[in-house]
């Protein structure tokens, strides 16, 4: 029921009935109870209805929790807050280059406590963190990041994180986490089965099936980087070695970071970096096709809305039609999230476990 309200704002109680296996009055019941503990708000009445006793519109009521997204990068680290209804009520970056891992965290719970501070956010409202970590799942909370990011690689940081802000917390892969953020505030209000293309140092992604993410059998569905052997993996989509290839040209990018705020697709070296990855770029996208038919393939991470633009255009759809009718395709879209996708799915995740 909260789910439904989540992706129905002001939806009436008598509406909630007819997406249920509930009658009416064992949600009416559930739904009094939740809104005496203030998990939710009745409003006023929806109107045309038809006839018999008004309806209360429902809201999520987001002063009743909040909780803290953190996303860790090869070069940045970001930080969402979000209440229970899904409001961003903050965001921060903190630098990650020349820091270790126990000062870049010191920086981010000063960031949170900053943020806490400015919104006036009690501190027993304070639910949970979400941390979201570039690099595939290994076991329990263990990731296995990129060379920038090895002192945070292969150790458990569920204890780390619980420990530095007296909170529970959920530990995910960076590109799920911004599959998560795009079914919950990008796309995914509009479509339920997509998968996520994840553009960042390396390359990721996730996969949402039904509203859901897919995990897989050892937690690293959507960890597209394994389609390509040693040699193509250089040959992939990620954002490095296009950062590598600017600079030779005399493009001084000093971070993905920053080549996503001041991306300029005529830089020398960018459509050389697009000439090189589109094979494997289209093989990935062909194969995602095939095998898990999504509705959409979504273009996010931290790549320039620009450059995956560029590499739209060059996508080639192996279809081979039969008896003149073609199968049917992904969109290709470009995200519009346009802050840190990963924390603002690491935000909402403790909400995504425990209550939607």
């Amino acid at each position: 029921m909260l789910q439904l309200i989540w992706r129905n704002p002001g939806i009436s109680r008598s509406e909630v009935t007819g997406h249920t296996d509930l009658t009416q009055q064992s949600v009416h019941r559930i739904l009094d109870h939740l809104a005496e503990r203030n998990v939710i708000l009745l409003g006023s009445a929806k109107p045309g209805l038809g006839r018999g006793q008004p309806s209360p519109m429902l809201n999520l009521n987001g002063t009743y929790a909040y909780a803290c997204g953190i996303s860790v990068n090869t070069d940045i680290i970001g930080i969402c807050i979000v209440d229970l209804a899904g409001k961003i009520l903050g965001e921060r970056e903190v630098p990650l280059r020349e820091t270790t891992m126990h000062q870049a965290l010191q920086l981010v719970k000063q960031q949170v406590e900053d943020l806490q501070r400015q919104n006036s956010l009690a501190q027993d409202d304070f639910f949970g963190v979400g941390f979201a970590i570039a690099g595939y799942h290994v076991d329990g909370t263990r990731h296995n990041a990129p060379l920038p990011l090895h002192e945070w690689s292969m150790i458990e940081l569920g204890p780390i994180i619980t420990s530095l802000f007296d909170r529970p917390a959920w530990v995910i892969n960076g590109g799920k986490s911004g599959a998560i953020a795009e079914s919950m505030f990008g796309i995914g209000r509009f479509i339920r089965h997509f998968a996520y293309l994840s553009f960042n140092y390396g390359f990721g992604g996730g996969v949402i099936i039904d509203g859901e993410l897919l995990q897989g059998g050892n937690g690293n569905a959507g960890e597209f980087s394994g389609l390509y052997d040693e040699i193509e993996t250089e040959r992939r989509p990620a954002l490095q070695y296009l950062i590598d290839g600017l600079n030779r040209n005399g493009v001084n990018v000093r971070s993905i970071h920053y080549m996503r705020r001041h991306f300029d697709r005529n830089w020398p070296g960018v459509s050389d970096w697009v000439d090189e990855v589109t094979p494997a770029y289209i093989r990935l996208v062909n194969a995602i096709r095939a095998t898990l038919d999504p509705q959409a393939i979504v273009f996010g991470g931290q790549i320039p809305s620009a450059l995956a633009s560029m590499l739209i255009e060059r996508t080639k759809i192996f279809d081979r039609p039969r008896y003149g009718v073609h199968r049917g395709g992904p969109k290709l879209i470009v995200s519009e999230i346009a802050s840190d996708a990963a924390a603002m799915g690491a935000a909402i995740m403790p909400f995504r476990r425990m209550f939607y």
